[in-house]
């Protein structure tokens, strides 16, 4: 009796840690582009740059401001919108966020990277039905899309459909061999229902990419200590220890994570 209730107690930690910050980090595994500078100073490019997941709360006011000014400017501007509802996002200011990708929906019809933003937008926001609908009405049978592909998986993931997620995230695996976002994607797919040792597989294939950023390395070296994998004396395994600090405001995830492995 005692083991089940451990058992229940561990399944029940890990979907409190993947429902929140595990979430934001599917949707916004979806992107491409590197993460931004701290500052938000540099010159707009032409996609956007703005990933929710890297941001501190400082980060996150700073890249408002900035695009916020952009998207003042021109609100026909696509990578302003883009940037702007990304950073308001990594505000958790959700709602604010959805109406900025509304407006750019309008003005950017068939724009299927604004579609797939409008769709991650939707689903952090809580409107999983309505952010299915707008990503598959923007995939195209002929010529699918993998970022539309990774984030029709995320919002699948998000409402427990683990298995048609990972056939999404395979399916763009395809179309983009080894991209880490996807895989870490679908490592963080693994994580939602306790499979921890194709977690670890997909994302040691994740952290071994040139562009896998930080916060990939630290979703492979939180499943590690999950999982138990400790050198002689204590300290992390090699891969735990080359992750940097995680910022404060990832706290809460790091006190679930630890609740997770003294309940196993």
């Amino acid at each position: 009796m005692g083991s089940q209730i451990g058992r229940a107690r561990h399944a029940e930690l890990v979907r409190r840690l993947v429902a929140g910050s595990a979430l934001a980090l599917l949707l916004a595994g979806c992107q491409t582009a590197q993460s931004p500078e701290p500052t938000y100073t540099g010159s707009i490019g032409t996609s956007a740059t703005v990933t929710p997941s890297d941001l501190s709360p400082e980060q996150a006011l700073g890249a408002i401001q900035q695009w916020g000014s952009a998207y003042g400017r021109d609100e026909k501007d696509k990578t302003a919108a883009l940037n702007y509802a990304a950073a308001l996002r990594a505000a958790g200011e959700t709602k604010q966020g959805v109406a900025v990708m509304r407006k750019a929906a309008i003005y950017h019809a068939t724009d299927r990277e604004v579609l797939a933003a409008l769709g991650k937008a939707l689903a952090a926001d809580g409107r999983f039905e309505e952010a299915l609908g707008t990503v598959r009405r923007a995939q195209r049978s002929d010529n699918p899309d993998w970022q539309l592909l990774a984030t029709e998986g995320a919002i699948l993931d998000s409402v427990g459909k683990n298995e048609e997620a990972r056939a999404l995230y395979r399916q763009a695996l395809v179309l983009a061999p080894g991209e880490p976002q996807i895989l870490n994607n679908l490592g963080l797919s693994y994580v939602l229902t306790n499979e921890l040792e194709p977690a670890e597989e997909v994302l040691r294939q994740a952290a071994a990419s040139p562009k896998a950023t930080l916060k990939t390395r630290q979703n492979l070296a939180l499943v590690l200590g999950l999982r138990g994998k400790r050198e002689a004396g204590g300290e992390p395994s090699g891969a735990a220890a080359a992750v940097a600090p995680a910022p404060a405001d990832s706290l809460v995830q790091q006190n679930t994570w630890a609740e997770i492995a003294q309940s196993g």
